[in-house]
């Protein structure tokens, strides 16, 4: 275990600063009937540890593998659409779990610490982005010119004690707050009720180009 954990903190203390503004969102597609799910779950769990207020790992849930065992609790239909946009955007056979994502320009597999380090540092190795949030309140300005149409996306999670399942964060809703070709944007932030990220991201799944912890 404590090799294990050596090699973690040198993979991921090697990445360069994230260029996209805001903690790299990091995004683990999973299921209860994974078996290889719960060494995700450590590595994105190290992770955290190793690079802390720098990344956001979501955990989205999925209920193909229910016939598998039991049924999914967590597992969302959007999990499913958000993967399957994922698979078409790099051009993939289908969906697998543990899939990781890393702000929308690098996957791989979440129980392998080496691929995940690789991936962690070629997405952050993107050329930078004008797209800038600032937050006054529960309003956030958003600015900037991004190359096409992107989404804006509100996630809600469960954050810390919330949280009772072996996955990290969980997510429990999503709503896309709407679609944004660039400029000056004023949003009105919805109530959080334990974590919750704003996301803004190229349409179709694709870069990253901000996020901000809203709770």
């Amino acid at each position: 275990m404590t090799r294990i954990l050596v090699s973690l903190a040198f993979l991921f203390g090697l990445a360069a600063p994230v260029h996209a503004e805001g903690p790299m969102l990091v995004e683990l597609f999973a299921s209860k009937n994974c078996r290889a799910c719960p060494a995700a779950y450590k590595t994105m769990k190290q992770v955290e540890v190793e690079r802390g207020k720098d990344v956001i790992v979501l955990t989205w849930a999925v209920d193909y593998w229910d016939y598998l065992g039991g049924k999914e609790k967590m597992a969302l239909p959007e999990s499913k659409d958000r993967q399957r946009a994922y698979i078409d955007h790099f051009s993939m056979r289908g969906p697998y779990t543990p899939q990781t994502v890393y702000n929308g320009l690098e996957q791989a597999a979440g129980n392998k610490p080496a691929k995940v380090g690789a991936a962690m540092m070629k997405a952050e190795m993107a050329e930078p982005t004008d797209v800038r949030l600032q937050r006054t309140g529960k309003r956030v300005v958003l600015t900037g010119q991004p190359d096409g149409l992107a989404d804006i996306w509100w996630v809600a999670y469960l954050d810390a004690d919330d949280n009772k399942t072996k996955m990290p964060n969980p997510v429990t809703s999503v709503r896309q707050i709407g679609p944004w070709l660039g400029g000056k944007a004023e949003i009105e932030l919805p109530a959080c009720e334990s974590g919750c990220v704003l996301v803004v991201q190229e349409a179709g799944m694709g870069r990253v180009l901000a996020t901000m912890r809203a709770n």
